[in-house]
């Protein structure tokens, strides 16, 4: 990933005459790690982003704000990614819509009540026909507004804020109203992110999020692939000078 100082070569040219190569740029495997836009939780187990929401919407408007930005209210394919979701720590601000050291986000399932007799029965459905998902959360907490009326509840998924509490996954299901107000989780498949934050569209060459502004790849089912590495002539005349890390070959001259 660079050597400040510069690394000559030398080479026999056709007439005898040695010539002097100066690299600064010495390519070198990545790994990857930015796969998601900025705000947004990587998990390599489904390959996907995950960011909250904390401006209150009901359920519906949620749902629109997740199609916005190519995702939907989340869902979850096994515990393991449920638990990855308990576990983060998400940028939450003081503004919340339950008690600080409780979370609660719509997510993508609805609770469709079947009868309404003595105590209220009925199943979990994921939100979008056709998913692929196979959890299916547990029997809901039902919230405190609920209208007589409604036969389909929105699903809460409730966190604590609390790193013990956290790490240990606690968390609870609600079938809520769905149209009170609450944070919401979005999720979306992961994504190219150039390095200058921009999302890349399937097959476009891009330079990755990353410390090499010199590389050059394609974007391919959100990976970075096919990648180009440039080497960078050192600047002539220029005894200390820095790199610009978000500029392939561009020096900024440190000499008085």
């Amino acid at each position: 990933h660079g050597k400040e100082n510069g690394e000559s070569r030398h080479s026999r040219g056709r007439g005898g005459e040695t010539t002097r190569f100066h690299t600064v740029n010495v390519a070198q495997p990545v790994r990857f790690s930015r796969k998601c836009p900025t705000g947004w939780h990587h998990y390599e187990g489904t390959a996907s982003c995950y960011r909250v929401y904390l401006n209150g919407e009901n359920y519906w408007d949620a749902v629109q704000t997740c199609q916005r930005v190519n995702g939907s209210l989340a869902t979850f394919t096994a515990d393991q990614e449920l638990r990855f979701i308990l576990a983060q720590e998400w940028d939450l601000e003081e503004k919340t819509f339950v008690r600080k050291d409780q979370r609660r986000f719509w997510v993508g399932y609805q609770y469709v009540i079947t009868n309404r007799n003595h105590s209220l029965e009925g199943h979990w459905e994921v939100a979008y026909k056709g998913s692929s998902e196979v959890f299916l959360p547990p029997d809901p907490i039902f919230g405190t507004a609920m209208s007589e009326n409604e036969n389909v509840l929105c699903a809460q998924l409730q966190c604590f804020h609390f790193p013990t509490l956290r790490h240990h996954g606690l968390h609870s299901w609600y079938a809520e109203n769905c149209y009170e107000k609450s944070s919401f989780l979005c999720k979306r498949s992961q994504t190219c992110v150039d390095i200058k934050d921009n999302i890349v569209d399937e097959g476009y060459y891009f330079t990755p999020k990353g410390n090499d502004p010199c590389l050059s790849c394609t974007c391919h089912n959100g990976e970075p692939e096919m990648c180009v590495a440039a080497l960078c002539e050192r600047p002539q005349g220029c005894q200390q000078y820095r790199k610009d890390p978000k500029e392939c070959c561009k020096f900024t001259c440190l000499d008085p």
